[in-house]
C-alpha cells in the first residue's frame, strides 16, 4: 500500500474515532478518553490532512473551527414550510384541543408525546446520504438564512450521520440554544472586555447565528435539539417517538425528557412534573408541546394556515421577581417617539439578568403611579419582553421620586411635542441622530427599498460617522469611505454600494412607503402610488382630496399633507430625485380591473409570498384584507389553508387555487416548477 493510501486509510479511521467520541461526549454524556486524549487525535488528523490537502472533506472534524468569514448569508427556500404552534396557558384550552381531535378522528385510538418547550432558535438541517449539506433557519416559514458554515461549528451536530445506510434526505428541524451555564460566563466575558452583556440566552444566541465569522460562532457555548423532520426521501416513521429514537440513533441530540401518554388527563399530569423540573434542564425551558403520537393521523387532522391541528404548545405563566427601579432612561424611535424605559438593580427572572425594562409612555407611569426608587414587580412578556407589572407601592419609604418626561429630545437637545389626541411625546427635529438611525434601517429594509447589506449596525456606523444624515445620502456614498468603516471588505463595500444604486428602481410605492410617512404603511402606500401615479401628483393633493380616496381618510390625509408642507421633507425628495429614485408608478395596463373586490390570502403560495400576492391585487385596484367576511370577494387558497378556507366555505365566498388566481391577476405570471416534498414541521 502506498504512502498516501495509507494516509487515506488513517485519516479515515481518526475521523470516525473523533466522531464516535463526540458522540459519546455530547450525545451520551459518557466520555471514554481524557481532553487530552482527545486533542492528540485531532492534532493527528489535522498534521495528516495539512500533509495530504487533497483529502479534506467539510465533514472533518477538523473543520468545525470554522472557515473564514462570510460576506452575507445567502436566502434559502425551504423544501417543506416550518410552519409554529399555537399557544395557550390554560388547561381547560388543552381538554378542548384532546376533543377537537377526538371529533375530527373518532374512530381513531391514539397517545400523546410530551416535551420541554425549548427557547431557543429554530434551525432546519439537510443531510443528503447521510452528510450535513444545508443548514438554513425558520425566517419567514417559506424562505430563511443559509447558516451552514455557522451550524458547522456546533459539536454536538454531527457533520455525517452515525449509519452505515442513511437515507437519500433526511431534513430534521429543531432548536439552538445557548446552555445556560455557558451564557453566563459568556456574559462575563463580555463585561470583562467592557462589552454590553446580553439580554437572554436566546438573544445570545440568535446574535451568534448572525455572525458572519464562523470562527467567533465557535467560540460560543452553543448547543441542539431535534424534535422534528421536514422532507425525507428513503425513510419514513409511524410515530413520533420512533422518529425521536432514529434521530438519537443517527448521532442527533434530542430532548433528555418526554413523556408518553394515553390520555389528555395524563398529559396534565405530566405538565406539573415538568414544570417542577424547569431549572434543571441546561437550556430555556418555557413550557411543554404535545404532539399527537401516531404520525398516519397527522394528515387526516390537517392544519389551520399557520399551525398544525395535532400538536399545541402549553406555555407556563411567566416568572416574576421584585426588584428597585433606579432611574427612568429615555428612548427616541424612528417617529421622534420618546419611550421611557426602566433602569434596574438587575435581578435574575427566567434564567436570565434583567437591567431594563420598557414603561411604554407616560400615562402608563402615571396609572401604575410609578416612582424612581420603588420596589416592582416584573415578568418577561412571552419570556422575552420584561416588563414592571405593578408597584410595591406599601413598601414605599417616602424617598420615591415622581418622574416627569422631559421637554426636549435627550439625544439632539430639539423640543418635544404632544400632538393632539396622543399619548406620546415627540422630538420634532427630523435631523435628531436617533430618527435618523431609524428612517435609513425603515427605508432600507425588505418591504421597502430592500438594500442588501444595510443592517442596522452599518446604519449606526453610517450615521455616527457623519457619512449620511438621511435616506438621500445613501445615493452619494462612495466605496472609499464605506471602506473606511468597521468590519467592512472590499466584496462587502461592493455589494452595498450595489445594492443602493439598485434601489433607485424599485416601484413608486415601496419608495413611498420607504419615506415613514406617518400612518402610511405598505398598503396606504400602494394605494396612493396607483391613485396619483407619481409624487409630484401627490405631493399637489390637498385633504379633501386625499379623503375621497378609498381606504385613506382624514388620519392618513392630513399626515400626508402635513409631510409634503414640511422643508425638510421636501429637500430629502429634491435630493432622492437628483440621486435618480424612482418616483413614478409604473403602469400595470389595467390598475383598476379589480376595483371594488376585496380578496384574502390563506396558506402558503408556490410562485409568490402572500404579501407580493397581496402587491399584485392592490396594483390592480383590488383589496386585501386579512379576515374573511360576507364582503370577501375571493378567498386565495394556497398550501395548508386552514380556518380562513373553512369559514369561506360556510359563507360561499368563492375560493381561488393559485393557478386560477394568477388567471385572475390577467398578467404573464408564470408558474413556477416547484414541487413540495412531504409535508414536515419545525417548531
Amino acid at each position: 500500500m502506498s504512502d498516501k493510501a495509507k494516509a487515506k486509510q488513517r485519516i479515515e479511521e481518526l475521523r470516525t474515532e473523533i466522531e464516535a467520541h463526540n458522540r459519546l461526549y455530547y450525545i451520551d454524556a459518557k466520555p471514554d478518553i481524557t481532553d487530552r486524549e482527545y486533542d492528540q487525535l485531532l492534532q493527528s488528523l489535522e498534521e495528516l490532512e495539512r500533509k495530504f490537502p487533497e483529502f479534506e472533506s467539510p465533514t472533518s472534524p477538523t473543520q468545525r473551527v470554522g472557515g473564514a468569514p462570510l460576506e452575507n448569508f445567502e436566502s434559502a427556500r425551504h423544501a417543506v414550510p416550518m410552519m409554529s404552534l399555537s399557544n395557550t396557558y390554560s388547561k381547560e384550552e388543552l381538554v378542548e384541543f384532546d376533543h377537537r381531535i377526538r371529533k375530527l378522528i373518532p374512530e381513531e385510538s391514539f397517545a400523546y408525546i410530551l416535551e420541554p418547550k425549548i427557547d431557543g432558535v429554530a434551525i432546519s438541517l439537510r443531510y443528503e446520504n447521510g452528510e450535513l449539506v444545508r443548514a438554513v433557519t425558520r425566517g419567514d416559514g417559506t424562505t430563511g438564512d443559509d447558516v451552514t458554515a455557522n451550524i458547522r461549528t456546533i459539536h454536538s451536530i454531527p457533520l455525517r450521520l452515525s449509519d452505515l445506510m442513511p437515507p437519500a434526505v433526511l431534513e430534521v428541524r429543531g432548536e439552538i440554544y445557548m446552555d445556560t451555564a455557558g451564557f453566563a460566563k459568556l456574559n462575563q466575558q463580555r463585561q470583562d472586555a467592557g462589552q454590553e452583556p446580553f439580554a437572554n440566552p436566546r438573544n445570545a444566541c440568535a446574535g451568534s447565528l448572525k455572525q458572519l465569522d464562523p470562527r467567533e460562532v465557535a467560540k460560543r457555548p452553543l448547543d441542539a435539539i431535534f424534535y422534528a423532520t421536514g422532507k425525507l426521501d428513503g425513510i419514513s416513521f409511524e410515530t413520533h417517538e420512533q422518529m425521536l429514537q432514529t434521530l438519537k440513533g443517527y448521532g442527533l441530540r434530542i430532548t433528555p425528557n418526554y413523556w408518553l401518554c394515553q390520555t389528555i388527563e395524563e398529559i396534565l399530569d405530566q405538565l406539573d412534573v415538568l414544570e417542577n423540573m424547569r431549572h434543571e434542564f441546561p437550556f430555556e425551558m418555557d413550557g411543554g408541546v404535545i404532539k399527537v403520537n401516531e404520525r398516519r393521523l397527522y394528515e387526516p387532522l390537517g392544519y389551520t394556515a399557520k399551525s398544525p391541528r395535532w400538536a399545541v404548545a402549553y406555555k407556563y405563566e411567566p416568572e416574576q421577581a421584585e426588584t428597585t427601579l433606579r432611574a427612568i432612561s429615555i428612548q427616541v424611535g424612528r417617529t421622534g417617539v420618546l419611550t421611557p424605559v426602566a433602569e434596574l438593580v438587575p435581578v435574575l427572572l427566567a434564567g436570565s439578568t434583567v437591567r431594563r425594562a420598557t414603561l411604554h409612555n407616560e400615562d402608563e407611569i402615571r396609572r401604575k403611579d410609578i416612582k424612581i426608587g420603588d420596589k416592582v414587580i416584573i415578568e418577561k412578556a412571552g419570556e422575552i419582553i420584561p416588563a414592571v407589572v405593578r408597584v410595591g407601592t406599601e413598601k414605599r419609604t417616602g424617598e420615591e421620586v415622581d418622574f416627569t418626561m422631559p421637554t426636549t429630545c435627550p439625544v439632539c437637545g430639539s423640543d418635544v411635542e404632544k400632538r393632539e389626541g396622543e399619548v406620546a411625546l415627540r422630538c420634532i427635529n427630523l435631523q435628531c441622530p436617533a430618527q435618523v438611525k431609524n428612517w435609513i434601517a425603515h427605508y432600507a429594509s425588505r418591504g421597502a427599498m430592500d438594500i442588501n447589506g444595510l443592517g442596522e449596525a452599518l446604519v449606526e456606523q453610517l450615521v455616527d460617522s457623519g457619512l449620511v444624515k438621511n435616506p438621500a445620502e445613501l445615493y452619494s456614498l462612495k466605496k472609499v469611505e464605506v471602506l473606511g468603516l468597521e468590519r467592512m471588505g472590499e466584496k462587502s463595500a461592493d455589494n452595498l454600494i450595489k445594492g443602493i444604486a439598485e434601489s433607485k428602481q424599485r416601484p413608486f410605492d415601496r419608495v413611498l412607503f420607504g419615506l415613514g410617512i406617518r400612518h402610511v404603511g405598505k398598503g396606504a402606500a400602494t394605494i396612493l402610488a396607483n391613485e396619483f401615479k407619481t409624487i409630484d401628483a401627490l405631493m399637489k393633493a390637498d385633504l379633501q382630496r386625499l379623503e375621497t380616496i378609498r381606504d385613506i381618510g382624514s388620519i392618513v390625509g392630513k399626515s400626508v399633507v402635513d409631510y409634503f408642507q414640511a422643508p425638510d421633507a421636501l429637500a430629502v425628495i429634491a435630493q432622492l430625485r437628483e440621486a435618480g429614485v424612482n418616483f413614478k408608478q409604473a403602469d400595470t395596463g389595467g390598475s383598476d380591473e379589480l376595483e371594488g373586490l376585496t380578496f384574502v390570502l390563506t396558506g402558503s403560495l408556490e410562485t409568490m409570498t402572500r404579501e407580493e400576492g397581496g402587491d399584485k391585487i392592490r396594483t390592480r385596484g383590488g383589496k386585501v384584507s386579512s379576515s374573511v367576511s360576507k364582503n370577501t370577494s375571493y378567498l386565495v387558497a394556497g398550501e395548508n389553508a386552514g380556518s380562513k378556507l373553512e369559514k369561506a366555505e360556510e359563507l360561499g365566498v368563492t375560493v381561488l387555487n393559485e393557478e386560477q388566481f394568477i388567471a385572475l391577476l390577467g398578467s404573464d405570471e408564470k408558474r413556477k416548477d416547484q414541487k413540495a416534498g412531504q409535508m414536515g414541521f419545525g417548531f
